[in-house]
């Protein structure tokens, strides 16, 4: 058996397949991990005869709430039968004695999460452009799945979720944290007094881009991944999150270590910020014009989470490469945000 990549007891995770799933394993375990895991542990597992996908919560400093390996293995278990691409779920285990947390096992599937511009300007600007509009398309079908039909009517609560929402992500910051952010206070207080009525509920994916989406050789969209913050809420906070990103890159593109966040948006062909969300608007004929609100929170989201892994790697509890410079990324953030405002 090779050598253990960190946070993956092999020993133990063949002793637990044996017992729960016995035929999927063929042969001594091996795995490595995924490069760019920055948040949730993935892997690719070798089982012998296959090659499967392990996600667990990152080591160290999280919150018990902010990794959840239950809800992402039940969200793409209920979402198998709809126009949503997702793995199959093999197997999940929430014993934490097992390998040091709760982890779950699925498909692999075919296809590239295209995070870097360089990746997709030798697809060209025809088809770089056909794959930011099925993006767009996968999100319109997500918050057209009826949540209670596939099983997830109590998944979360829609109403009041934009309120739980500036307070859960202000908790974890006041966990998170322990320097001083220009600006965060202001951004924060804004949030909570603006706080738009309830919109309709949907399944919210809560971290969708593009490299969070695995697209094959015919640039169909063949798997949404890493749903770690999905619940139930105003969709609108989807579109919002991938216009941030989609700003952050044109506004000040990552480099270097600091390439964490995707510059897939500033690619030749690409869909604009103002043409993903007329698509949006159009498709799924929801009223987009009360983004401000959204993206204000989307980018505190943003802020908040580069600085818990900001704080993890701070403390040597990271795993693999690409956090250095991450820290100075969090005020632009902040600001964003409160330009968002008007």
């Amino acid at each position: 058996m090779s050598s253990d990549p960190k946070g993956l007891d092999l020993a133990a995770l063949q002793n637990w397949l044996e017992r729960e799933r016995p035929e999927l394993v063929t042969g001594p375990l091996t795995a490595s991990l995924i490069t760019g895991g920055k948040s949730n542990l993935t892997y690719t597992l070798s089982a012998g005869s296959r090659d499967y996908v392990v996600r667990r919560p990152p080591l160290g400093h999280v919150l018990a709430t902010a990794h959840d390996m239950g809800r992402e293995y039940r969200v793409m278990a209920a979402l198998a039968p709809t126009n949503v691409p997702v793995p199959q779920m093999i197997a999940h285990c929430e014993d934490a004695d097992v390998i040091g947390a709760p982890f779950y096992v699925m498909e692999k599937v075919a296809g590239t999460p295209y995070g870097r511009a360089a990746q997709l300007e030798p697809l060209g600007p025809e088809r770089t452009r056909v794959i930011s509009e099925r993006m767009v398309d996968t999100l319109v079908a997500l918050h057209a799945v009826d949540y209670a039909a596939v099983g997830l009517g109590d998944f979360g609560r829609p109403d009041g979720y934009l309120g739980r929402q500036v307070a859960r992500w202000k908790k974890q910051l006041e966990a998170s944290t322990s320097r001083e952010l220009p600006g965060m206070d202001e951004l924060v207080a804004h949030l909570e007094s603006h706080i738009p009525a309830n919109g309709d509920g949907t399944i919210v994916h809560g971290d969708f881009r593009l490299d969070n989406l695995l697209v094959d050789d015919q640039d169909q969209v063949t798997a949404v991944l890493d749903w770690e913050m999905s619940t139930l809420g105003d969709p609108l906070t989807d579109v919002a999150v991938l216009l941030a990103y989609q700003q952050l890159a044109e506004v000040a593109p990552p480099s270097g270590d600091a390439a964490m966040v995707t510059d897939a948006p500033v690619a030749p062909g690409y869909l604009s910020r103002d043409e993903v969300l007329a698509r949006y608007a159009a498709e799924s004929g929801r009223d987009v014009s009360d983004i401000g609100f959204h993206l204000a929170l989307a980018f505190f989201k943003l802020a908040v989470i580069l600085e818990g892994i900001h704080y993890r790697h701070s403390h040597g509890q990271t795993v693999g490469a690409g956090f250095d410079g991450i820290g100075d990324m969090i005020v632009p953030l902040i600001a964003a945000g409160r330009a968002a405002t008007g």
